[in-house]
């Protein structure tokens, strides 16, 4: 090769989301490229690439069937010696959790990296194509193969443990709640095709009816969107009692999008009482993420010890 350097080898896998998104007749934005299409897009970067279209969905129709397809993707690419990084292009309504799915259950040797759009294809300020080629850069440099699985989004590297999205039409549109390399993956390798893990909404004056219907459909676990640092009614302390019983385990969430969740307190429907009752408390993780996590940990059959110290990362 006369000492020419040869670009890394970067796989590009496409499933489809808001950057393959054109708008039809019908004035609806749907998936409709290929992510050949997609590379043509992409300004030059120092990188041969090679597409792979997985499949061609927005991320809010996904199944947990569909990111263990992703993730044994993801894995096909880790294995092949010839692949230098690995590049996910997916939806944002749910790449948060098809990004941890790929952080818990691979040893990722190289790097690997999520990213997308807020702005479709033909949209005039269409921001898919410069996240693509962040994402390819990220996915050549090597300091970033031990960092777990990453997003690349809006001009921020995050890592895929603690990631949120933190707007719905803003181009930087992630926040993490951890730094890079804080938390490493536990590798949970198991399938998750087949796990069922409900997430419940906690709202000022609810009940346990949502509670009691995941458990009539056989949910194998359960996460509750609490309130605040993590907080519920005496309705919902009776309901994770059942749960607990019934050997269904249940983690606490919360909607409020930032900040560690310590259960203190009581009165009858706290934090506090929650894990009395047997709920577990997801210190950072948010509920999209906290049922991915849940969903790996029942798969590998881990105790309840295990699921309270997966849940329980601290700073």
């Amino acid at each position: 090769m006369n000492g020419q350097q040869i670009n890394p080898l970067v796989a590009v896998i496409a499933t489809g989301g808001t950057i393959a998104s054109k708008r039809g007749a019908d004035g609806a934005s749907t998936p409709s490229l290929t992510g050949e299409d997609l590379l043509a897009l992409v300004p030059e970067v120092n990188a041969r690439l090679q597409p792979i279209d997985l499949m061609s969905k927005d991320s809010a129709s996904l199944t947990l069937v569909d990111m263990q397809k992703i993730s044994e993707a993801v894995r096909q690419q880790l294995d092949d010696p010839a692949i230098a990084g690995v590049v996910i292009l997916h939806g944002t309504d749910a790449m948060e959790e098809t990004a941890l799915l790929v952080h818990l259950q691979h040893a990722i040797t190289k790097p690997v990296v999520f990213t997308g759009a807020q702005f479709t294809a033909d949209h005039p300020q269409a921001d898919g194509p410069a996240n693509l080629a962040l994402a390819i850069k990220a996915a050549t440099e090597q300091d970033n193969a031990g960092q777990g699985a990453l997003v690349s989004f809006g001009g921020r590297l995050l890592p895929a443990w603690g990631v949120y999205k933190r707007s719905a039409d803003e181009p930087d549109a992630f926040r993490s709640a951890r730094p890079i390399g804080h938390v490493g993956s536990p590798h949970l390798s198991k399938s998750v095709a087949g796990i069922r893990v409900d997430i419940v909404a906690v709202y000022p004056g609810c009940d346990a009816t949502h509670i009691q219907a995941s458990l009539n459909a056989g949910a194998n676990g359960i996460v509750l969107a609490a309130l605040g640092s993590g907080n519920a009614n005496p309705d919902i302390i009776e309901a994770v009692r059942r749960c607990t019983d019934s050997d269904v385990p249940v983690v606490v969430s919360s909607r409020v999008p930032e900040g560690l969740l310590v259960s203190s307190y009581g009165g009858g429907g706290g934090g506090h009482d929650l894990a009395v009752a047997g709920a577990i408390h997801s210190r950072t993780l948010r509920p999209g993420q906290a049922r991915i996590l849940l969903a790996t940990l029942i798969a590998a059959r881990s105790p309840v010890e295990r699921i309270s110290q997966a849940f329980g990362d601290r700073p």
